[in-house]
């Protein structure tokens, strides 16, 4: 049959009313992103932030996330021969987003770079190329985390902080010594206890040589296993201690290091998390003898900083995302950004995200400046971490739903990219320490270490008498304060989180982003859902910043 013009006007496949790619875009488009790198002391980053963020949002990289994580990580314990090689095979787009962020000095650079502000310059890296994948995330925010652990140990810190510092992204499990670059991974949880890490049962035995020992042990949540070094906690003889264990021995021999399984997770999938066997393991001590804890604490520290980042980064990417959709999308006559109840959510959805990026780098400007001295900056960042880990991490889950169902159908579906950003998020919370832990270790720095709480409090005072609804926030908080029970530190830790939100926003953000944030939040003019922000926020102004593209 031969089709006529008539036929062909009412072709059932044509394509109307649906949006063109999102990418090419760039990334760093982020007017909270840049104001706050050059606000906390990384101004000069900002020509490198910019060209990362087109690079973020090419094509091309976004095709590497989407291949990494379709493509999953295969274990291969033997080799052909029936060697016991205990490998993991990535897809190459794993390789090139590593190379990358490698490369851009996403993982421990910064460590080896003396300008004020190169803690925050990391950050904001994070926080434009997180915005291709979340897995790729993790092998460098452990090798970030492992350096103020492993100079607990000088001559150790001698020979691998040099390759954990550098730019180079050297795959292959070789010596250590012998590579171009080093990536660091973390061994703490076992099956029978979790984050209660002095419950662990891995056993270290000291050897004839001073500071070496073996392991016995099984590791029940190892992710990245073909890093090259990890930092383990076992049972020494004086008490739970911290080694470094490397892959390769410095004589060329595999380290026994035998992978048990990978998990099968449900998102964070292009990154393998795995359960390794310590049998005979070789591993060096790193720190004292029974401080374990106390040793790889400031490793927990940076990577709680880096899960506010990525859950940032996830809010950020899929803000955009959503954005991008209803600014092409009619529905019912007219766009759906138009749309006021649409308006409504995309807003609240900017202030959330603006929030939290706003914190993030906070974090890492104090973060920054405690690295270089600073003590009342370090007071601030021990206690704000963990309550910003608490927080942003909590947020994210509901946010991705949010943004996501702003898609409707489409963003229920794999291609959108939607589905494997809303898997990640949960992951952010768990990470690290879940909600519960994060709200006890805040109530643990009130109680026992009084400098932190003061060092929130003069940060919240920075503020005072711009917002009354922030003021009122903040005597309410203080009185809570007093009388908080366990059961009631995650109302609190909510309450500190959201008044040291407000204060940033007060501070640095336009009144009207300051404002709506303020009424909805503390002002109590607000619902339990995204998209219910009080009739007189200014939603124009709010998403003419986040979204300058037409919100």
């Amino acid at each position: 049959m031969v089709l006529t013009p008539e036929h062909e006007r009412h072709a059932t496949h044509d394509v109307t009313n649906q949006p063109p790619p999102l990418a090419p875009y760039d990334a760093s488009e982020d007017t909270a992103l840049l104001e706050g790198l050059r606000r906390e002391g990384a101004g000069w980053a900002e020509e490198g932030i910019r060209r990362l963020g087109l690079r973020a949002g090419s094509v091309q990289a976004q095709e590497w996330a989407e291949l990494a994580n379709r493509h999953e990580p295969e274990l291969r314990t033997h080799d052909r021969y029936g060697n016991r090689v205990d490998e993991v095979d990535f897809h190459p787009s794993w390789h090139h987003l590593m190379r990358v962020a490698v490369g851009e000095g996403l993982a421990g650079a910064p460590w080896a770079d003396d300008r004020p502000g190169a803690h925050v310059a990391r950050t904001a890296g994070g926080l434009v190329w997180g915005q291709t994948d979340a897995g790729h995330g993790c092998p460098t925010s452990m090798t970030y985390a492992a350096i103020p652990a492993l100079r607990r140990q000088p001559e150790l810190a001698k020979v691998y902080e040099p390759l954990l510092t550098g730019r180079a992204y050297d795959p292959e499990l070789r010596v250590p010594a012998e590579k171009r670059g080093l990536l660091a991974g973390m061994g703490m949880t076992e099956k029978q206890g979790g984050s209660d890490v002095r419950t662990n049962t891995t056993a270290a035995t000291p050897t004839a040589e001073p500071g070496v020992y073996t392991l016995r042990g099984h590791k029940w949540f190892t992710s990245a296993p073909m890093c090259d070094l990890f930092l383990v906690l076992a049972q020494a003889p004086d008490g739970l201690s911290c080694f470094l264990v490397p892959r390769v021995l410095p004589d060329g021999s595999r380290n026994t290091f035998r992978i048990q399984r990978l998990k099968d997770k449900l998102g964070n999938r292009s990154n393998a998390s795995s359960e390794p066997e310590f049998d005979g393991t070789v591993a060096w001590l790193v720190g004292p003898e029974g401080q374990g804890v106390k040793t790889i604490i400031e490793m927990v520290n940076c990577t709680r900083l880096d899960c506010v980042m990525m859950s940032a980064t996830l809010m950020r990417r899929t803000l955009v995302e959503a954005g991008h959709h209803v600014r092409h999308r009619s529905a019912f006559g007219a766009r759906l950004v138009d749309q006021p109840l649409m308006r409504n959510v995309l807003g609240d959805l900017a202030l959330e995200s603006e929030a939290a990026t706003t914190l993030a780098l906070r974090l890492a400007g104090a973060a920054d400046r405690a690295v270089r001295g600073n003590a009342d900056e370090a007071a601030f960042r021990r206690i704000a971490t963990a309550v910003g880990k608490y927080w942003v991490t909590k947020r994210g889950p509901a946010f991705t739903a949010e943004a996501l169902e702003c898609l409707g159908g489409n963003g229920y579906v794999e291609e959108s990219g939607m589905p494997r950003h809303y898997r990640e998020a949960p992951l952010l919370s768990i990470w690290e320490g879940s909600g519960n832990v994060n709200a006890l270790d805040v109530l643990r720095a009130l109680r026992r270490e009084s400098r932190s709480a003061q060092a929130l409090f003069a940060e919240l005072a920075s503020a005072q008498g711009a917002d009354a609804r922030l003021d009122a926030a903040v005597t309410r908080l203080k009185g809570r304060m007093a009388q908080t029970s366990e059961a009631g530190a995650r109302r609190l830790v909510e309450l500190m989180a959201l008044t040291l939100q407000a204060s940033l926003l007060v501070r640095h953000a336009p009144p009207a982003v300051a404002d709506a944030f303020c009424a909805s939040r503390l002002g109590g003019d607000w619902g339990h859902a995204f998209g219910t922000l009080p009739d007189a926020a200014d939603l124009d102004a709010v998403l003419a910043r986040a979204l300058p593209d037409g919100g």
